[in-house]
């Protein structure tokens, strides 16, 4: 404990303090403040959540999904936020939804597409998606999700590419795939057992044939050892 600290714990236990209790505040501050500094700098920015990818029924009713994380609420007075389309080969964007702070989430007057789209999200739950009704072929092409919440100063933002299909792509047979695997896994395992036979058949004549070796090899000492005998 330096001196400085040591003359401030005495001045507090004239008052009542133990030394003790002051560094444990000091402590409990400081890790406060760690804390926090911590909690700023994880809510440096923003996260907008959308699909990336939809396929839409043509004269479907479909909703196209947009929500956001931050660490701030919603200050409606400063919340910015817009829906914008654009046709896949083309950059300019035309801006259909937007927020307003007085009405909140309104369809731009004249939008390409008219009463179709209505807002379909909740502020409260930073959910921002739209309903499009009697989905139209002309309605495919890029949507983009803008998103501003002050105090973040990042603006959030969701690209999501919408198709329209005139048909739904045929149910998958699980029938047949199941039959398919069931061929497969048959065939794999008869494969499998061949090798084993086979490697097992190699194995037993090639110990076959050692002792055979083995056999003639017995033979041909016998006799010389015979011989060696009769000399003797």
């Amino acid at each position: 404990m330096s001196t400085a600290e040591r003359g401030f714990c005495m001045m507090q236990e004239v008052h009542g303090v133990s030394c003790g209790d002051v560094f444990k505040n000091k402590t409990k501050n400081l890790l406060h403040v760690v804390i926090h500094i911590t909690f700023l700098k994880s809510c440096s920015s923003m996260d907008v959540l959308v699909s990336s990818y939809i396929n839409a029924l043509n004269g479907t009713t479909v909703t196209i999904p947009c929500t956001f994380t931050s660490c701030y609420k919603i200050d409606r007075t400063k919340f910015a936020m817009n829906w914008t389309y654009q046709e896949t080969l083309n950059n300019t964007e035309e801006k259909f939804m937007t927020y307003d702070k007085n009405k909140g989430m309104q369809p731009v007057p004249s939008n390409r597409f008219g009463e179709r789209v209505v807002f379909s999200g909740n502020l409260e739950k930073n959910d921002l998606s739209i309903t499009l009704q009697d989905v139209q072929l002309e309605d495919e092409g890029i949507y983009n999700c803008y998103v501003r919440n002050p105090p973040d100063r990042i603006q959030g933002h969701g690209v999501i590419d919408f198709k329209v299909v005139t048909e739904l792509p045929p149910p998958r047979d699980s029938t047949i795939a199941v039959a398919i695997g069931a061929s497969v896994g048959g065939a794999l395992a008869l494969l499998i057992l061949s090798m084993v036979v086979v490697k097992c058949l190699r194995r037993h004549r090639k110990q076959e044939l050692i002792s055979e070796e083995k056999m003639e090899e017995e033979g041909k000492l016998e006799p010389e050892a015979v011989a060696e005998e009769g000399t003797k």
